[in-house]
């Protein structure tokens, strides 16, 4: 009879919990009115990197919207990102311009085309290359022979670094390759265990930065014509300069290779949420340079230039302000 007992109140407690989530997950979809809420999660990046900040500060003024409320979680930021956004996990995330190509075409490592659109490019990212002052590597043919960190093995910026050299008629046989992340790869120049090394990421890069502060380098510029062989093979690359001062002891303008950082979204995104979005983080620039000042390169007439298809949404946006026509 106890047992009985027992197990009718477990059962009555079961029942009662039920209807509590029941009623709770109605008050996390419906406002006060009535009305659905709309909820996002963006998808960014690694703490430390320019994705993290630019995602917290996107999901906060997502949230102002009428009838949304968006978050920012941290990932293994541009192809994590894809996955995450093709698959419904995330509503809209960072990707890198190649990675995005790559992930519409079904190109490694994606293995099958993903539906994915982009909203808009947010900023570029130019390639760092470094070395010490005094190392004698002037140009990317001087890094034959030395000691060289490409980051991370798969990443994007091993990626532009392949490619990089590859104009250059170099490959990894020609030097001794290090897969170090930023963090290591700083160090390891620092410290004189490498020569040079590849870094991606908007200017200015607070590791370069740290190795600025105790050591003096040298940045080495990709020639104009090496530039151009790039940009007109692959069209998510774009030409561009990391400006003279950005870095302690660089005071000319250093031609680099950058890519393109993409917010991309489902291509079943609902065409005036997306041109909703679009809209308010254009209007507010100002906020997200607060959180990472390479939101100040936002711009409409680099915005639409995504690399991969736009969403109707946000081609709208682009063509309702002039910046397309």
């Amino acid at each position: 009879m106890v047992k009985k007992s027992i197990y009718k109140k477990l059962s009555v407690l079961m029942i009662l919990l039920m209807v509590f989530s029941v009623a709770l997950a109605g008050c996390q979809t419906k406002e006060a009115d009535g009305k659905e809420t709309i909820y996002l999660t963006f998808a960014s990046g690694s703490v430390g990197g320019a994705y993290y900040p630019l995602g917290g500060g996107i999901a906060e003024i997502l949230s102002t919207l009428d009838g949304v409320q968006c978050t920012s979680e941290a990932t293994g930021a541009s192809i994590e990102n894809g996955r995450l956004v093709a698959s419904g996990e995330s509503q809209l995330g960072f990707m890198m311009g190649d990675a995005a190509h790559k992930a519409v075409e079904g190109i490694e490592p994606f293995d099958e085309k993903l539906p994915l659109k982009g909203l808009f490019n947010m900023y570029t990212a130019p390639e760092h290359i470094v070395t010490l002052k005094g190392s004698g590597i002037k140009s990317v043919e001087d890094l034959r022979g030395k000691r060289v960190s490409v980051d991370a093995p798969g990443s994007g910026c091993e990626v532009m670094a392949k490619e990089i050299l590859d104009v250059h008629g170099i490959t990894y046989d020609d030097f001794k390759v290090a897969n170090l992340s930023q963090t290591e790869a700083g160090e390891a120049l620092k410290d004189g265990n490498i020569d040079a090394l590849f870094w991606n990421f908007a200017y200015p890069g607070a590791v370069v930065m740290d190795v600025t502060s105790v050591r003096d380098i040298e940045m080495i510029p990709v020639s104009n014509d090496m530039l151009d062989a790039l940009t007109d093979k692959f069209a998510y690359y774009v030409s561009d300069n990391i400006p003279g001062g950005t870095y302690k002891g660089v005071d000319e303008d250093v031609p680099v290779l950058s890519v393109g950082n993409v917010v991309v979204v489902r291509d079943d995104m609902d065409e005036e949420l997306a041109y909703n979005i679009t809209k308010i983080l254009f209007e507010n620039i100002d906020r997200l340079a607060e959180g990472h000042p390479a939101a100040n390169q936002m711009t409409p007439e680099m915005g639409h230039q995504t690399g991969i298809d736009l969403h109707p949404g946000a081609e709208r946006y682009f063509r309702e302000i002039g910046a397309l026509k």
